[in-house]
């Protein structure tokens, strides 16, 4: 059992080995860097990135990607409702729209009230 163990152990390690050495540099993605322009350590003087003055290789294009990434499943997809082609302006909430026909007016249901004492004399 342990010369099973102490076995498997070392072809572990001998393919870990070999994931190091047989890896290639060229294979792997190139990084545009770190953006930092000409920027200067204000007390020493020195480059604040590693790679100063390198532009951003993908540009305003990562922005605008980024930005719509989510756009595919949080859009609404209403169905077309044939009442709403008559709308000529919505004004908001709690105010009905202008439609295109008939004016129709919505009267309230109460026109005037009387006010009732709780504790009649």
């Amino acid at each position: 059992m342990k010369t099973s163990l102490v076995l498997f152990s070392a072809c572990v390690f001998v393919l870990m080995i070999f994931t190091l050495v047989f890896a290639n540099p060229d294979m792997l993605p190139k990084h545009p860097g770190y953006p930092m322009g000409k920027a200067v350590d204000p007390v020493k003087g020195q480059p604040l990135a590693n790679d100063p003055g390198q532009s951003n290789a993908t540009g305003e294009g990562s922005l605008t990607k980024a930005a719509a990434f989510d756009d595919t499943h949080s859009k609404q997809k209403l169905s077309i409702n044939e009442d709403n082609q008559r709308l000529i302006e919505k004004p908001g909430a709690g105010v009905l729209p202008k439609v295109q026909g008939p004016n129709i007016k919505i009267e309230p249901p109460v026109k005037e009230a009387t006010k009732v004492n709780a504790a009649p004399q």
